[in-house]
Order: structure tokens, then sequence, then C-alpha cells
């Protein structure tokens, strides 16, 4: 009885996920079927509507619905968590092919799912010193700053605007969450990119970061350089993308 049954909720599974693919459990009318297919599908689609409005408006209802459809068929998550979907969406069109005529669905979709993941991000904020010396100290990024890159302009992309060949230049972004836990997002030179490349190693003084940055970029390390590193990197502390310095553990 009890393997019985467990096959009919295997079935009903299925056949809720894909029903193409697999036909309901006998002796189930397929009126009260399709009111549950209708109620798992619409719910997982206003869900992931939600989370990507930009996709579901550039893709277009049919398109977007197909795509949400092959999710919701054929995807695997690794997490049972309900917050966790838009992130296994992300994950599902990472694994798949891209679609000839929107190659950067998948960038556009992380670009979307930032904002939401910063927002309720809890990482532990670690040992620092705020008032600490960014130049002798070594700089501590904010775990809720995040330098970001991507191979499309994932911010123009729209209904009115999609590309089919990256440009030549990535897109770099930072994106922060400030003290009032609003998101902020702004255009990274390639240099602060790099910069918080550098800072993620956690073992480097301000002064070694800059001159790093100068040999690099092929520029001279002299007192200007340093003044206005030293310049950028406190204007990063004071809007919160720097904590300060990191205090040995």
């Amino acid at each position: 009885m009890a393997e019985r049954l467990r096959e009919q909720q295997f079935a009903f599974a299925k056949h809720l996920r894909d029903p193409a693919r697999h036909p309901a459990p006998p002796g189930i009318e397929d009126r009260r079927m399709a009111i549950y297919r209708d109620l798992f599908f619409n719910n997982m689609e206003a869900l992931l509507a939600g989370n990507f409005p930009v996709i579901r408006q550039t893709l277009g209802d049919s398109a977007w619905r197909a795509l949400v459809r092959a999710f919701y068929a054929g995807h695997r998550s690794r997490t049972p968590l309900f917050p966790e979907v838009a992130r296994e969406f992300i994950r599902f069109l990472q694994d798949r092919p891209p679609p000839d005529d929107a190659p950067w669905l998948a960038e556009l979709a992380h670009y979307e799912w930032v904002e939401l993941a910063l927002q309720i991000a809890d990482d532990a904020v670690p040992r620092h010193d705020p008032a600490g010396d960014l130049l002798d100290g070594v700089p501590l990024p904010s775990p809720h700053a995040w330098a970001l890159a991507y191979q499309w302009p994932v911010p123009r992309i729209g209904p009115d605007y999609r590309p089919v060949t990256p440009p030549a230049a990535p897109t770099l972004l930072l994106v922060r969450r400030d003290a009032g836990h609003a998101v902020r997002f702004a255009a990274l030179s390639p240099l602060v990119y790099r910069l918080f490349e550098l800072m993620g190693e956690r073992r480097f003084t301000g002064r070694q970061l800059l001159g790093q940055l100068a040999t690099e970029a092929g520029v001279p390390v002299d007192a200007d350089f340093m003044a206005q590193g030293a310049a950028m990197l406190a204007r990063m502390r004071h809007e919160g993308s720097l904590l300060g310095t990191a205090i040995p553990d």
C-alpha cells in the first residue's frame, strides 16, 4: 500500500512538472489535474516574473513562459529553499546553451538577481578597524559591496535593445548595500575593478595595492599617484565599500 502511494505521488509530481511527457496518474479526472497543473506552474511563473521582470518583458510572454516551462520541467534544484528559486533559475540558464537571439540571457538574469541577493545577504562582517590607515594597513572591502564583470551591457538590455554580439569592453559594476539597506549600482573603471580583485586577497597594504595598480597600468608610482589613490580609498570607506582595515585573527 505504501509503495503504491509512493509511486502515485511520483507520477503526480512528474506530471505536474512536465505534463507533455508524463501522463497523469490513472483514476484522476483531467479537470481536477488541470487545476493543479495551472496552480503550480502559475505560482512558479509569477515568482520568477517578479524576480526577472526585464527578462520577461524582453523575451515576450510566449518565449518567457516556454523558458519557465523548460526550467520547471527539467531543472533539478540543489536546494529546497523557496528564496533560492531565483538562483536556481540562473544555474539553469548557465547550464544550457544560450539562445541565438538572446546570448546575454544568463548574465542578464544574474544582474537582475543581484539586487535581491544583496538585500537579503547576511554575510558576517569580519573584524576590522574602521579608522585604520588605508595606506599602511590592509584595506578591507565590505562583504556587501560586490565588484561584478559582465561580457554583455546588462544594464542597457531590454525590449528595445537586444544585442547579438558583445561589445569590445566588459561592463564593470560595483553593487553595494548602504547603511539603510538600499542597494546601489555604479559603473567601475577597469582600474578600480582590479583594485577590488586585489583587495579580495586581504594580504596587501593600501600602498602595495596602489603600487601594483600603477605597475600594471604602466604609470610611475609617484607622490601624485599615491595621493590620488589614498583619496580614492578614503572615498570608498566613506561610502561604505570599504569597512576600514583588516585586524589579524
